[in-house]
């Protein structure tokens, strides 16, 4: 690392490390003199946290978990909580049975959201009980949310009673975006999003009689060039009725590693405020950069370019997580030092540049034993709540270290002692990294006592939450949307010279990528989809009215290939499925191929991996 200067450097980080580990990796980098810090939020909900900042002045969710307990409608936007977060599952159950109204959006019906059976309840599974909980599933077209929510936001502002006293007293930019919507037919918001006018006016209504609406998405939402205008467009919906900063509404982003929010709390940003770096320097009375480094696109182009000569990665899978991976996995023996990092092996540890190490440490569920004793660790949740959490198992091998102990000691090799950084004493006592996070990170003031009062820790806080909004405006702001509206694609019908008509181009899908059940990021644990009923990953999922009409059937074998031709990816058998019409689906990461680097959120630079046009070609 001290041959090389900090551009040609780059820093991965997965969301499953700790505050304590994050906080020491991100000072150690920018020590190095570098923000190259790409991390998995760049690959995922990285729209959330940047439209959230800019319309309600933070990237976090608005809402707690006892919100869910007063909610009277909750709307489920781009998500399978079934296979990606189970746990909210029994929150879900639990609102259901108490009469809240429960509603799905998204192109594939789930059948995971039908009905929950609490597993850790015998009652529940001896006797066959199950708790309904969405009551409606609206099956958007892949692509279509925005013209969606436009649709609702369209009736609201027509026919409903918008919260008139939030808007003029908490809000700006409204009359911009009432003008962009009246500008937006409803032939338009149908042909996009695949659902009628009649459908789209009954979810308005439903959300108009509620009084504390949540709105919850995961990444149908945010992985799209569109990401960030979905995130701005259920915000603005939420901001039409006051649905922020009140008991039992708000908005709830779902994150799916334990601390990738966390992560970016203690600075794994490429992109850091001056007012957080200007937090670090006095406890190293130095200078540090401001200066914006590289994400996971840009670090994955720099690979391929031969700009980057060592990728270091704490956990992750960074070669299959992305787009275009052969392009980058071939380029990475080129680099001159790779470093993963881990607690188990994965696909990326397989492209080794010319020097690579792989350094296994201690998974979060064993005993981390260091001087002083025990160590604890913190993560921060999706709703801002930080918990300790304690290994207790035995180590694997009496040779493993942890994370925190692993960077202690590449820093102190690197640095020795800085300022108030002794990291061979940071090492020892991890309630002295935690002593540096208090004096550096607003928020977390007394953080060693706040940790051990309770098993649940402490709630962050939200300023949002109680209608405080940091914003350039000082208020929540209603965004229009940039990205231009493409409907589904067309052709021509002709009779003679003379044009008749023009239909939907049949031979172009909206293709997304999904996750099976027994899968957790790009980790297979096995083949057994339970909730779609199938035992293997090479399918494209595709509704049967769709096959009827383009003459194919059940079984048959397909190649998917993008519209330009650039890139394909199968043979892949094609599996019944209630989708959206002319929609398929099939798994990642193996469908990461199909991707282009280049087509990403345009501020996030999240890659589209839920969105691409695609022709199916039998084999």
């Amino acid at each position: 690392i001290k041959a090389l200067t900090p551009e040609q450097c780059a820093f991965y980080t997965s969301g499953r490390t700790s505050n304590e580990a994050a906080f020491i990796y991100q000072f150690m980098v920018r020590l190095l003199g570098t923000n190259n810090m790409p991390d998995c939020s760049n690959l995922c909900h990285e729209p959330t946290s940047v439209m959230l900042a800019k319309q309600i002045g933070i990237g976090k969710s608005t809402v707690k978990p006892e919100d869910f307990e007063s909610a009277q409608l909750i709307i489920l936007f781009g998500q399978n909580p079934a296979s990606n977060h189970p746990r909210m599952l029994e929150t879900l159950a639990t609102a259901s049975k108490r009469g809240c109204h429960i509603v799905a959006v998204n192109p594939l019906r789930e059948q995971g959201l039908r009905a929950f059976a609490n597993p850790q309840k015998p009652q529940d599974m001896l006797l066959g009980h199950a708790t309904p909980m969405v009551s409606e599933f609206f099956q958007v077209r892949v692509g279509g949310d925005c013209a969606f929510i436009a649709g609702l936001c369209k009736w609201l502002l027509a026919h409903g009673q918008p919260d008139w006293d939030f808007i003029k007293q908490h809000t700006s930019g409204f009359e911009a975006f009432q003008i962009w919507l009246d500008g937006v037919s409803w032939d338009a918001i149908e042909r996009k999003s695949g659902i009628s006018q009649e459908e789209i006016i009954a979810l308005a209504q439903w959300y108009d009689q509620s009084p504390a609406t949540i709105c919850t998405w995961g990444m149908g939402i945010t992985q799209h060039v569109a990401g960030e205008d979905n995130v701005a467009m259920i915000t603005n919906l939420l901001l039409l009725k006051g649905n922020i900063g009140k008991p039992g509404a708000g908005a709830s982003p779902i994150r799916g590693h334990s601390n990738v929010q966390g992560d970016r709390t203690m600075g794994i940003h490429h992109k850091p405020t001056a007012e957080f770096v200007a937090g670090l320097e006095p406890l190293v009375n130095q200078t540090l950069p401001h200066e914006e480094g590289i994400d996971v696109v840009q670090a994955a182009e720099a690979i391929i370019n031969g700009k980057l000569e060592a990728l270091i990665g704490l956990g992750g899978n960074f070669a299959a997580a992305i787009p275009e991976p052969a392009q980058v996995q071939a380029a990475m023996s080129g680099l001159k030092l790779t470093v993963q990092i881990g607690i188990k092996l994965n696909e990326t540890m397989l492209y080794p540049g010319q020097k690579g190490y792989i350094l296994p440490c201690l998974g979060r569920t064993e005993r981390d034993q260091q001087r002083s004793g025990a160590q604890r660790v913190s993560v921060e949740d999706s709703m801002c709540q930080v918990t300790p959490s304690q290994g207790h198992l035995n180590p694997a091998s009496e040779q493993l270290r942890s994370e925190v102990d692993i960077l202690c000691e590449l820093a102190h090799r690197l640095f020795g002692p800085v300022g108030t950084m002794d990291w061979l004493a940071l090492r020892d006592d991890y309630e002295l990294i935690r002593e540096r996070i208090a004096q550096s990170i607003k928020g977390f003031d007394n953080f060693n006592a706040r940790l051990t009062e309770s098993r649940r820790g402490f709630y962050l806080g939200n300023a949002a939450r109680d209608r405080q909004f940091n914003t350039d405006t000082g208020k929540a702001q209603f965004v229009v949307p940039l990205q231009p509206w493409q409907a589904p694609a067309t052709v021509n019908i002709q009779a003679g010279n003379q044009l008749v008509v023009q239909q939907p181009d049949m031979a172009i899908w909206e293709f997304t990528s999904i996750r099976s059940h027994d899968q957790f990021n790009t980790t297979i644990h096995g083949t057994h989809d339970r909730y779609r009923d199938v035992n293997r990953r090479d399918v494209l999922f595709v509704h049967p009215d769709s096959m009827a009409a383009h003459g194919l059937t059940a079984g048959q074998a397909v190649m998917v290939q993008r519209v330009d031709a650039r890139a394909s990816h199968g043979p892949l058998v094609l599996q019944p499925f209630d989708i959206a019409g002319q929609c398929v689906a099939a798994y990642y990461p193996e469908c990461n191929g199909l991707f282009s680097l280049r087509e990403h959120a345009p501020e996030s630079g999240t890659p589209s991996f839920k969105s691409l046009q695609v022709r199916l070609i039998p084999v």
